[in-house]
């Protein structure tokens, strides 16, 4: 099997053949009737790339940082919910392989392992934690205090999810976390650790419902940044007013992000949205993106429409359920072989050597006919 694990849709292909149901559509599925999660891919492919020729690429350094802080390469770990629904040791195992690739890694609020198991598991992994505002604000502060005592290095709050999108296949399946797991960063609470328990629809809608706060504005963004030593990364940003807005409320980062397709059907890829953003950013804040990326080539047009990083959230959830740590690890491993490549063919030697005139609309061409 292991020599047939040769692109990120192989991986793909063996989750959804091996998965249970609840966990498989879960994992898979987009808001509505999923044209955004479908565009989230294909609108990569509407960018073309424009090679330089004789550059002498015979070495590439792919290192970059991301808030100031070293990585091997520029893709990392998005944070996707209830890992160890694909694989027993869960975010445990992505953290793991995230640091043995030297990489970061974004550990979910609703994960099925806590903050404490990762700071133990990888003390020296760069890893960050996504956040949520939840309706009890000492809830939240609490998070944000963990999360600073362990070593976490960021924090990514969502700024999308005032409520949960409606996603089709967990109302059918009435989705439950499945009894054995719970969620892990509410331990000490039981309805939170253990809420995602299904009745009429999805059981996460109905537990995001209840716990998280649809009244938040730009203000809560200052409010977070007021009491937490850490960077504050906003994931969720797909115009440039949204942009302006995050960095007017003291905002380190963002993430270009529609939440994997999963709440807004219908709203841009996150490749489309990018260049708008990173405009209106300015240089002010870093720039990162997720959303449909399954190939180098892919990471390399995000970085020449000026992403610092790239972020996954499926195929890291695809490695896991085929081999947990190894699982990952390789996923990340394809990745960074088909970057390096992809610079080879390209002409560039560096990121630092990614631009802007690497890439280029289709509509340029088709114009010209």
């Amino acid at each position: 099997m292991a020599d047939r694990m040769v692109c990120l849709d192989d991986f793909e292909e063996y989750a959804m053949q091996t998965l249970p149901r609840n966990a498989r559509d879960y994992y898979r599925s987009g808001a509505n009737d999923q044209q955004t999660l479908q565009d989230n891919r294909d609108a990569f492919k509407r960018f073309r790339l424009c090679p330089r020729m004789l550059r002498d690429v015979s070495e590439r350094n792919l290192h970059t940082t991301i808030q100031g802080l070293h990585i091997d390469f520029p893709i990392a770990i998005a944070p996707t919910a209830m890992h160890r629904m694909a694989h027993p040791e869960g975010e445990v195992a992505v953290a793991r392989a995230a640091a043995s690739m030297k990489t970061c890694m974004v550990l979910s609020t609703i994960a099925t392992s806590s903050i404490e198991e990762i700071a133990e598991v990888a003390p020296g992994g760069l890893n960050w934690f996504q956040l949520y505002i939840y309706r009890d604000r000492e809830l939240t502060k609490q998070l944000v205090r963990r999360a600073e005592r362990h070593g976490f290095k960021a924090l990514v709050l969502t700024v999308d999810t005032p409520m949960f999108g409606r996603r089709l296949a967990d109302t059918r399946n009435k989705f439950t976390l499945p009894p054995h797991l719970r969620m892990a960063n509410f331990d000490k609470l039981t309805f939170k650790s253990e809420g995602v328990k299904g009745s009429r629809e999805s059981g996460l809608n109905e537990y995001a419902a209840s716990l998280f706060d649809p009244s938040l504005t730009w203000n809560d963004v200052k409010w977070l940044k007021k009491f937490t030593v850490l960077p504050v990364i906003v994931k969720g940003v797909l115009t440039d007013s949204d942009a302006v807005h995050a960095i007017a409320s003291g905002a380190d980062g963002i993430v270009v992000s529609n939440h994997g397709a999963r709440q807004l059907d219908g709203v841009p890829a996150t490749i489309d949205a990018l260049p708008e953003v990173f405009e209106a950013v300015n240089g002010r804040c870093e720039v990162y993106l997720d959303g449909g990326v399954r190939t180098g080539t892919d990471v390399l047009k995000a970085l020449a429409l000026g992403a610092r990083a790239v972020f996954i959230g499926r195929p890291a959830i695809y490695g896991l359920a085929y081999k947990g740590q190894e699982g990952v690890q390789r996923v990340l491993e394809i990745l960074k072989d088909e970057l390096s490549l992809a610079m080879a063919l390209s002409g560039c030697r560096s990121i630092g050597e990614i631009q802007k005139s690497l890439v280029i609309h289709e509509s340029y061409y088709l114009s010209r006919l």
